[in-house]
């Protein structure tokens, strides 16, 4: 078929799907107030994250300009330092730093992820976007701009997992960030209706990384960096569509050649439910410490009992873990564990630190700290078994819980009680307690990169909600600049 045989762009009918995604990005109104407060909370924990993230050289050494001296004057800033850099490249940069120690939010579903991810491009747009405009006498975004499309592409990509699970046929999640990234960048950068589903459906098509980089035994850092390839890849989908770059109507459904008979086993993508506001509502924030979602109750359940295992950790005999089946299948480990990446997705490691040590930081999982052998020592006397009715709440939507529940038996025969935990301080049963403590992790963060006055202006802003969002994009994102 030649080029001249092609369907005119304009005249397509995008699968209902990519049509569904378009339509809610480009038009509809968020009335939440909560997931706007909600929002405001996962962009300064995000951010927070990115700036401690900058303490550790394995993510450093991934940011900058995609080779030496190709920066941006006047172009998209990265958080905690002084580079500019044009949108692509400074999307893999902030979504590289927010994802590299797996500490902030978190979605389960039948697929998992972390929404936040999408920052990466949402940040890289719009300081860009602002800046542009007000060098051209034109209104920037505000961070209510900011906010609002937080919002959507948390939306798109927890919908999407609520039914779609990549991981079943060994995909992996952040295939969804890009997605979602993609749709919300094309809007910002002013496509409409045919700009959108042009972008998304070349999103689907670029087909999704395999989930290799996530399991033993090739457990690795890619898995820190893979955000911000996807939301980096996302902008140059959404700048070639805005550019006129033609879309593909059935992407998804084509027979033999489409995404879902080529990856999804044949299977129809849906979206779970209607598309509104519900995934930031409801999101999942990693307060505490580092430490993957699953296990986030089991090592609440570890530092509940340290008090009576410390000292005693010759006289334990074994170790009893009860929990769910998503996380027998994801960090459920024995053996070697060979770097940070497997350590921190290893059930077993993520309580033995808390029963040694009664805490838990991202430093437990450097090579330093591992070699402990105590550490092993416990892993050894670990069984984790499942229990069926946390498998079932986990998936209730309803209650959406993340239970565990850790017991430990000695050499004398005697045991501690068995501790449970089925909701995690960053779940929306446990806001009140936990929001105060985002806003603390927040500012200690600003002050592993920042000095006391600087971190002060920071709070000030960030914490004054109406004021944040009648801010500029750009004027926030200068607050950020070392």
């Amino acid at each position: 078929m030649s080029r001249s045989d092609h369907v005119p762009h304009k005249e397509m009918t995008f699968d209902p799907l990519i049509e569904d995604i378009a339509e809610y990005t480009l038009h509809a109104h968020i009335t939440s107030e909560e997931a706007y407060r909600i929002a405001q909370h996962v962009l300064l924990d995000s951010i927070g994250t990115g700036l401690l993230a900058l303490r550790f050289p394995e993510c450093a050494k991934h940011l900058g300009p995609v080779v030496p001296g190709a920066s941006l004057p006047g172009g998209a800033r990265v958080p905690g330092t002084r580079y500019e850099l044009e949108p692509v490249q400074a999307a893999f940069n902030i979504g590289c730093m927010i994802r590299w120690l797996d500490y902030n939010d978190t979605w389960l579903a039948a697929e998992w992820g972390h929404p936040s991810d999408n920052l990466g491009c949402i940040l890289a747009l719009g300081d860009y976007i602002s800046r542009s405009r007000v060098a051209e006498g034109q209104q920037p975004l505000y961070m209510k701009d900011i906010l609002t499309m937080c919002i959507k592409a948390h939306e798109i990509q927890g919908v999407l997992a609520l039914e779609n699970s990549l991981n079943r046929v060994g995909l992996d999640h952040v295939h969804l960030v890009k997605i979602a990234s993609t749709a919300v960048a094309a809007a910002m950068l002013g496509g409409g209706k045919e700009e959108v589903c042009s972008a998304v459906s070349n999103a689907w098509i670029d087909g999704a990384s395999l989930r290799t980089y996530r399991h033993a035994p090739n457990t690795g850092s890619r898995k820190s960096w893979a955000a911000g390839d996807a939301t980096s890849r996302a902008v140059r989908l959404a700048l070639m569509a805005v550019n006129g770059e033609m879309g593909y109507a059935t992407a998804l459904s084509a027979r033999t050649w489409g995404f879902q008979d080529v990856l999804f086993q044949g299977k129809a993508l849906v979206l779970g439910r209607p598309l509104d506001a519900y995934v930031m509502e409801n999101i999942l924030f990693k307060i505490s410490f580092p430490a993957e979602f699953h296990a986030q109750t089991a090592v609440e359940c570890a530092l509940e009992l340290y008090p009576q295992v410390r000292d005693r950790w010759d006289d334990i005999r074994s170790i009893k873990i009860t929990t769910h089946q998503s996380a027998i299948r994801i960090i459920d480990k024995k053996g070697p564990l060979h770097n940070p990446a497997d350590r921190d997705h290893c059930l077993q490691y993520m309580v033995a630190i808390p029963l040694l040590y009664g805490t838990l930081t991202a430093d437990h999982y450097e090579d330093e700290a591992s070699k402990d052998p105590r550490i092993d020592e416990l892993r050894a006397k670990m069984t984790v078994v499942e229990e069926p009715q946390y498998s079932r709440d986990y998936l209730d939507p309803d209650k959406r819980s993340i239970a565990n529940a850790v017991q430990i038996h000695f050499q004398d025969g005697t045991s501690t009680e068995r501790v449970v935990c089925e909701y995690p301080i960053g779940h929306r049963r446990r806001r009140d307690e936990g929001l105060p403590k985002v806003i603390e992790k927040f500012e200690h963060h600003v002050r592993t990169r920042f000095p006391r006055k600087k971190t002060n202006d920071i709070m000030k802003l960030s914490l004054d909600y109406e004021r944040l969002i009648q801010t500029p994009c750009h004027e926030f994102m200068s607050l950020f600049v070392i």
